[in-house]
């Protein structure tokens, strides 16, 4: 069971437990006081069993903020990453978080942060990070061979003798 719907259930039974103990003539301070919860939430809830409210008592269906995109808007947009950035106008394929947030809200009108862009790829859609290989193209692999072995050992810090780190 995913962690909301967890919750969702525990919520579940502890008003399921006051209504139990309003049953057994236990006053609201003494429930409050038993299941650990306010006095304002065991009053809401002594409301709605006295209406018979059946509805407030078993409380939310899920729980947080509806999402802002649906599956098949998820579905659209990674059908459009995976196009590549160039297809969309970028000079290079690197898709970096504002440029899918931009795309997100060129598709979907929808505007997110850069910073949450990465939790929808990542929690939402199953993306992981990929980084490019940072070498610069004009690297010469013989020259650097070269400086590591000639020119690293004699710029190269080493302890002076005598001492101990």
């Amino acid at each position: 069971m995913e962690r909301g719907k967890q919750r969702l259930e525990k919520l579940r039974k502890r008003r399921r437990k006051a209504v139990e103990l309003f049953e057994q003539g236990e006053r609201q301070a003494t429930v409050a006081h038993i299941l650990r919860v306010s006095k304002q939430s065991v009053s809401e809830w002594w409301l709605a069993w006295q209406n018979h409210d059946t509805k407030k008592l078993d409380g939310a269906i899920r729980t947080g903020r509806k999402p802002r995109l649906d599956k098949d808007e998820l579905a659209l947009i990674e059908k459009e990453l995976l196009r590549g950035a160039a297809a969309h106008g970028y000079h290079t394929e690197l898709w970096s978080l504002p440029r899918v947030a931009a795309l997100i809200g060129k598709l979907t009108g929808v505007s997110y942060h850069p910073g949450h862009v990465w939790k929808i790829l990542h929690n939402k859609m199953g993306w992981s990070l990929q980084r490019p290989a940072t070498r610069a193209r004009e690297r010469d692999e013989e020259k650097v061979r070269q400086w590591k072995e000639q020119t690293w050992e004699k710029v190269k810090k080493t302890p002076k003798s005598g001492t101990h780190g």
